[in-house]
């Protein structure tokens, strides 16, 4: 894997995959929606494509002598399910004419409910929301005889945190407002443990995985830790030095919130993730690429907090 396209490549999990790319002195090819986020989070890149995601000829454009595209463009989540199915074909269609493979980054909802212990790949799937459903048949799509031609990994992840998370995971708007020191909220009830993974480590797995041709035609889990969020909650704010208090929405809450905004409206019908998590196994991976990437929290909270005090450094 030298050369790569990797879309999205200004978020979350884009911008910690790239940085992993880098690292691993892989040429990189930045795919963005707009030139001025590309200034602003990869002022040095030197490779870089401005386009639409949702058009498969500016993949094709951008992906030229690409081995591999890593998708990690993300859609507004209240366009979840109208959206996510067109830019799978966009990117799988690039994909079959590049002749590149995929790595496909994905969460964790077409699995459902909890199964009462850690889910594995090879679980079937059964969605419980509309979205859940919607990335079931992303899947479907992915593996469909209409792509079999194209090597492609999907790549599922829980809840994340990081550097480059931002507003982009439901702990963006809590470490955000930790790290300002002001009022912040927290989506779900403080006194469950869930499963978070630090995007960095995610990152690494990921890079790792899709250097593998045996880890293409399947999907993969990409685990991360258990925390409570009041242990969470205290971590950051110690680092932060924040006294701020912190208020948990509850699926009662998030409904009267959701009149107001449209994202917290479509984190509804996905609550039951924060009363009930579903985590997910590793072993897989583990036979794999070995040991599982795991940051404590006291270290990468500190950096994600050390990082959204101070945004631009």
């Amino acid at each position: 894997m030298k050369r790569v396209l990797v879309l999205g490549a200004t978020g979350g999990t884009g911008s910690a995959i790239v940085q992993e790319l880098l690292s691993k002195h892989r040429q990189v090819v930045v795919f963005v929606r707009s030139l001025e986020k590309l200034k602003q989070r990869w002022p040095s890149a030197t490779d870089w494509r401005v386009g639409d995601v949702f058009d498969y000829q500016s993949i094709v454009a951008a992906g030229k002598d690409c081995e591999t595209i890593f998708q990690c463009a993300a859609i507004p989540y209240h366009l979840t399910t109208s959206q996510q199915l067109p830019l799978g074909k966009s990117v799988m269609h690039a994909a079959q004419i590049l002749k590149s493979r995929v790595v496909f980054i994905d969460g964790i909802y077409a699995y459902g409910a909890t199964l009462g212990r850690p889910v594995r790949e090879t679980d079937p799937l059964k969605p419980v929301s509309k979205k859940g459903a919607t990335k079931r048949d992303l899947a479907e799509l992915l593996f469909s005889r209409q792509y079999q031609d194209v090597a492609v990994a999907l790549m599922r992840l829980p809840d994340y945190y990081g550097p480059m998370a931002r507003k982009s995971s439901y702990l963006g708007m809590t470490l955000i407002g930790i790290a300002k020191r002001q009022p912040t909220i927290f989506i779900g009830r403080q006194s469950v443990a869930r499963e978070f993974v630090y995007l960095p480590d995610a990152a690494k797995m990921i890079v790792q995985l899709a250097d593998k041709t045996s880890a293409y035609h399947q999907a993969w889990n990409i685990p991360g830790q258990k925390i409570t969020g009041r242990e969470l909650v205290r971590l950051a704010k110690q680092d932060a030095g924040s006294w701020a208090p912190v208020m948990s929405l509850t699926k009662p809450l998030l409904r009267i919130c959701g009149w107001f905004d449209a994202d917290i409206r479509e984190i509804v019908e996905m609550a039951y993730l924060t009363e009930k998590p579903v985590f997910l196994d590793g072993q897989k991976l583990r036979e794999t690429i070995g040991p599982v990437a795991a940051t404590p929290f006291s270290v990468g909270i500190a950096q994600t907090i050390e990082s959204l005090k101070n945004p631009h450094q």
